[in-house]
């Protein structure tokens, strides 16, 4: 659908009860699920499972600011949006280059625990996007919060299929491939954001 559509449509900045409600609901459910899947990514050996535990723990931050900028201006909204975009950036690249360093190191990743661990992941994530749905359009500040959710959800899909993948080939490579996705789709997303908050931060004030 086109953005023209919304053209004359007030935008959605966050400012409400319920929304910050679902913000929180959504913050200690990654803050909690950042220290479970870290140590069953390092303990299984899977680069997909680190990968999900880092954008488990960079949402945590980035919703804990999109919780604080809701009632500043929209200069303020947007800049905060922009730096999430950035670190989804960082995050994205540092996951392609990690991958790119384990196909040079031996060790298959542990099936049980990838798997086991990306259904639990994927239920709060799951749960993130439903808190979080009526609220997927608006500022680029209220944006970010929705693609974030939404891209963790897709992860931890490609996670358990990952798992799957290592589980019938005995090998690391369908593990690597779901965390090359999973950069790439981080690399997308912050394309999106830091679009969207620099045409907010270009544009004129109006009304805060």
């Amino acid at each position: 659908m086109s953005d023209h559509c919304h053209d004359h449509a007030p935008v959605f900045t966050g400012a409400s009860t319920t929304y910050r409600r679902a913000l929180w609901a959504v913050i200690i459910l990654n803050a909690t699920m950042f220290v479970v899947e870290v140590a069953a990514g390092v303990a299984a050996r899977s680069m997909a499972l680190q990968a999900d535990a880092l954008d488990f723990l960079a949402d945590s931050a980035t919703y804990a600011i999109s919780l604080w900028v809701i009632a500043r201006p929209q200069a303020w909204r947007a800049r905060a949006a922009l730096l999430k975009g950035l670190s989804l950036a960082a995050m994205g690249l540092w996951v392609f280059g990690a991958t790119v360093w384990r196909v040079f190191v031996d060790g298959v990743p542990e099936p049980l625990v990838m798997g086991t661990v990306g259904i639990l992941a994927l239920g709060a994530n799951v749960a993130s996007v439903l808190l979080l749905l009526r609220y997927r359009e608006g500022d680029a500040n209220v944006r970010s919060v929705w693609l974030c959710s939404r891209n963790d959800a897709i992860g931890n899909l490609a996670v358990v299929a990952a798992a799957s993948g290592v589980f019938a080939t005995g090998t690391a490579w369908p593990d690597l491939a779901v965390a090359a996705i999973m950069a790439s789709l981080f690399l997308t997303s912050s394309a999106r954001i830091v679009r969207q908050a620099l045409g907010e931060i270009a544009a004129p004030a109006s009304g805060g």
